[in-house]
């Protein structure tokens, strides 16, 4: 069974390859099959289901579900605050447990898709990430765009323009999800049709 692949845009699973402005796209392999090499390499008993896997240039994102929590817990703030600690607790115990056999999949996995590997756990409706890449992205902002970010700044909502900044994407991220996901589908077309090249008559 192949697991679910979440893809921020990478025109089809290139990337960047080494260059004076870091890697060419062609440079990198496609990563459509990431999710069902991830399911079979994955140990089973690991997570309920397939865990969700998300690509983008330089990284693999792998989040698997863990069983759920015995017993049940009041719902009081002491009761919520026992679950929130069983929970931390089970996610740490998986993290310890699985560790070197995680290295191991990652290093294989990195050598096949030349990407960095991270890795999650999810129970419910919490998740924690552990390790993952922080990659910078140069930019040149006008003036407008500037004092945007300065406002997030001077507000407290961010540290620096760097943390507005990724502020400002997560949040576009979070009430755009729909539209973004509409735009890679059909980004992913064109790369189709682009490597299948003509095929109609009188070509």
């Amino acid at each position: 069974m192949s697991g679910r692949m979440h893809r921020g845009w990478h025109g089809g699973g290139r990337g960047r390859g080494p260059g004076r402005g870091g890697w060419q796209q062609a440079d990198l392999p496609s990563t459509d099959d990431a999710a069902a090499w991830l399911s079979g390499r994955l140990p089973d008993g690991w997570f309920v289901g397939n865990p969700d896997v998300t690509v983008d240039r330089e990284e693999i994102v792998i989040v698997g579900e863990l069983p759920p929590l015995d017993g049940e817990f009041a719902d009081t703030e002491a009761g919520r605050a026992e679950r929130a600690a069983a929970i931390s607790g089970r996610i740490s115990r998986f993290r310890e447990q699985t560790r070197d056999e995680r290295i191991d999949i990652a290093r294989q996995a990195e050598h096949r898709y030349q990407r960095k590997v991270a890795w999650g756990a999810r129970i419910g409706d919490v998740v924690e990430l552990f390790t993952t890449a922080s990659v910078p992205v140069m930019t040149r902002l006008r003036q407008p765009e500037r004092i945007v970010l300065d406002t997030l700044v001077d507000s407290g909502v961010a540290r620096s323009r760097s943390d507005a900044l990724a502020w400002a994407v997560r949040l576009v991220g979070e009430h755009a999800e729909e539209w973004l996901g509409d735009l890679r589908d059909a980004m992913a077309k064109v790369d189709e049709l682009r490597a299948q090249g003509p095929t109609g008559e009188g070509s």
